[in-house]
């Protein structure tokens, strides 16, 4: 059997040991402070270092933008002259054009390989949950899933995905059009919290409220609400925490999610990923939830 890379654009917000763990290769996206020098996140700038400015500069909006036609095609390249064909998964097109970026770049390696599968998929998701996503194709590839299997799984189980999260303020989300306008000057008079659901590429209001406190209650009574309604067992998904730039702030709702789960009866230890700029340009520095999913049958 021919052997397949795994390849994500770098929403994906996976920590670097466990890309090297899984053999993971990521295309990253672009970040700008001053709208003239984009730099590679994760490259040329770190997360820690993109959220002390933003923590350090809050009258200022930074902005990201998707990776290139090239930078698709460079990564592709090397995968085909390894012999191994490709599957790549991408940001949802509702928040970005990496998956064009990717497809196109996908017809150009059929110029010059013109025997090496290239599958370009998106996600309708970002971030943590996009991260998750990306090691069930991992964990189901390493299960002895081949090519086509693995995709017809990976699309069965992608509108299962969820993320529930609060930010620190709605002030990006404003600023980035993520929201209508009206929105975002009632939530800066009155300094309320949204709590938000994406789902199938999209994001929904999911309430709000006056603090961080009750935000984070509201996202666990989601999750909650989430895992009743589909009736799944603690095997049968998968489950992160994603956060900005509180590490603590994380690692104390990581605990509460997990004692909310075992509440319900579900063992789960749940691993903490950083939310990279790629979302946080639209969330500022404090984004805090869940990524949810089914898992695959494999």
């Amino acid at each position: 059997m021919k052997k397949y890379r795994i390849i994500s654009d770098g929403s994906c917000d996976l920590p670097q040991e466990m890309m090297d763990r899984f053999g993971i290769w990521v295309v990253p996206f672009y970040v700008t402070m001053d709208e003239k020098t984009y730099l590679k996140e994760g490259i040329d700038i770190s997360q820690d270092d993109f959220y002390q400015w933003m923590v350090d500069n809050p009258d200022k909006f930074p902005k990201s933008a998707m990776p290139s036609v090239q930078d698709f095609l460079d990564s592709f390249t090397e995968a085909a002259e390894a012999g191994e064909d490709i599957i790549c998964i991408c940001i949802t097109q509702k928040f970005s054009s990496s998956y064009q970026s990717a497809v196109t770049a996908m017809g150009l390696l059929k110029d010059s390989y013109p025997d090496t599968r290239v599958t370009v998929i998106d996600s309708i998701m970002d971030t943590v949950l996009q991260g998750i996503y990306v090691l069930e194709a991992c964990r189901m590839r390493d299960n002895g899933a081949g090519y086509d299997e693995l995709i017809k799984e990976l699309e069965s189980i992608k509108s299962t995905g969820r993320i529930f999260f609060t930010v620190g303020n709605i002030d990006y989300l404003k600023h980035g059009g993520r929201i209508g306008k009206l929105s975002g000057i009632a939530g800066t008079l009155l300094g309320i919290r949204p709590i938000i659901t994406l789902k199938e590429g999209e994001i929904f209001s999911s309430g709000i409220a006056r603090s961080r406190t009750k935000s984070l209650d509201k996202v666990e009574g989601l999750i909650k609400e989430y895992l009743t309604e589909t009736g799944w067992s603690d095997e049968d998904y998968a489950i992160a925490i994603g956060y900005g730039y509180d590490y603590e702030e994380a690692e104390g709702f990581r605990d509460r999610v997990e004692s909310l789960l075992a509440s319900i009866g579900h063992k789960k230890s749940i691993e903490i990923f950083h939310i990279g700029a790629t979302i946080s340009v639209h969330t500022g520095p404090y984004p805090l939830g869940v990524g949810i999913i089914k898992k695959g049958s494999i």
